[in-house]
């Protein structure tokens, strides 16, 4: 069994969060490359990820795909998680409770996989990774370094569905990203403290 396997079964034998594992249908513990240069961390499942078990399977996920094909790249070439694996109820936003649950299994994913970059989609999974407050709008597109990869944070697809100017700044973001797949290590992204992590157990 591989470390991915051996976390993913840890996973969907998590019931920390009583309120998230007693309604979920699946745990969503992520899907694609596991030795990816490219993981994207979005926030949480919604109905149709805890249906079928898998991120990104909604209309969110379709605009991720459209943008992943339009810099050369298909899911089965990035590897795609969340910060929660369980689906909130009526999809509200992650407590701050489930997020330290759930934080140690992201951090040994990223630890295992060892993706050059790490793309946080939306706020919640860019302050995680950051290990500040901050403001997705205002440092979107830009590179931040720590340890082992550079976290790039860009807008969830979820909010440029209906937002024109929104679909417009991740689609340049989008570019901006492959540039940096392409390009060599570089040292000069500012320095992030790394969130510490959390025993599994």
């Amino acid at each position: 069994m591989s470390a991915l396997t051996d976390l993913e079964q840890k996973a969907k034998e998590c019931s920390k969060c009583t309120n998230l594992c007693k309604d979920r249908t699946n745990v969503v513990f992520g899907d694609g490359n596991d030795r990816a240069d490219l993981m994207f961390v979005g926030e949480a499942p919604g109905r149709n990820e805890d249906l079928q078990g898998k991120p990104f399977v909604g209309a969110a996920g379709q605009l991720l795909s459209k943008l992943l094909a339009s810099i050369g790249l298909k899911r089965e070439d990035v590897y795609i998680a969340n910060v929660l694996k369980c689906r909130p109820p009526n999809n509200r936003d992650p407590l701050p409770d489930e997020i330290a649950v759930c934080k140690p299994l992201l951090f040994e994913q990223i630890k295992i996989i060892k993706p050059k970059i790490v793309a946080t989609l939306g706020a919640h999974a860019t302050r995680l990774l950051l290990d500040k407050p901050i403001s997705i709008s205002k440092i979107h597109g830009q590179k931040f370094k720590a340890d082992s990869y550079t976290i790039f944070p860009i807008y969830h697809p979820a909010a440029a569905l209906y937002a024109r100017t929104t679909l417009v700044d991740l689609e340049e973001d989008f570019r901006k990203l492959k540039k940096i797949l392409n390009e060599k290590p570089d040292p000069e992204p500012e320095k992030v403290p790394q969130a510490k992590q959390q025993s599994l157990f």
